[in-house]
């Protein structure tokens, strides 16, 4: 991990027709850095990665993403640039394969072996993946499911992966299985802005943290500066971490 700012985001506002549902949010992520999003719903988290990948656009402030502002760049733009973004809920393409998937993760890439190179990569990830290569997306369980929409977005060898609540609607077990490819990509190096509202999981794993409350930056820290105070856990992340 460097001191390389990759996302800085300065002081955005968003709003939802005449509903405003970032205030004046800040926050940036370094190079290897494991960032967390907390905070609980209708706080606006997803709202806050929506606004950093062109779906929803800031009605005030900066997004800057490698130095350059992206506040108006077009979302479908943002995976050139390295920018990918996992939407909460998966939005996995049913009616088409795993394969037929993973490959409209790397619509931006022309060069055919270095597709063939990151496909092994996703395989050796997920080797369910794999193994059901042609089957039908939709018939994967919703663990699966989670594990195709992160290898899709590895398939655009992202500079940035933003991740919208991936243990969302997952049993236990698997929400555990799942974090833990979330650790080992972020062992390898990958920079990730992680939405969570299972917040002991995400403090778990991340090296950083913001807690969102009413739209608006509430806390900050590392994971054991939070960890570490009770009545933070309690007021701003719903429940004592054990």
């Amino acid at each position: 991990m460097t001191n390389e700012i990759v996302l800085s985001v300065d002081a955005i506002d968003a709003h939802y027709g005449h509903i405003q549902a970032l205030r004046g949010v800040s926050l940036e992520v370094k190079r290897g850095q494991l960032v967390a999003l907390l905070g609980a719903n209708g706080a606006g988290k997803s709202t806050v990665l929506r606004t950093i990948s062109g779906l929803v656009r800031a009605t005030a402030g900066r997004v800057d993403f490698l130095g350059e502002d992206i506040a108006s760049t077009p979302a479908h733009r943002l995976p050139y640039r390295g920018l990918v973004h996992v939407p909460e809920g998966r939005r996995i393409f049913g009616g088409m394969t795993i394969l037929e998937n993973l490959d409209l993760g790397s619509f931006v890439l022309r060069d055919d072996a270095e597709r063939k190179r990151r496909l092994d990569n996703v395989f050796g990830l997920f080797p369910i993946l794999a193994e059901r290569a042609r089957q039908d997306a939709s018939l994967l369980s919703g663990g699966q499911q989670q594990m195709l929409a992160i290898g899709r977005a590895l398939m655009a060898s992202p500079k940035l992966l933003l991740l919208d609540e991936p243990s969302m609607g997952l049993a236990p077990l698997m929400v555990k299985e799942v974090m833990q490819i979330v650790e080992r990509l972020h062992r390898q190096g990958v920079t990730i802005l992680l939405v969570e509202q299972n917040s002991k999981v995400a403090l778990k794993y991340a090296d950083y943290a913001y807690v969102l409350d009413s739209g608006r930056i509430a806390l900050q820290g590392t994971s054991d500066e939070l960890l570490r105070d009770d009545l933070i856990i309690k007021t701003y992340l719903g429940s004592p971490i054990s």
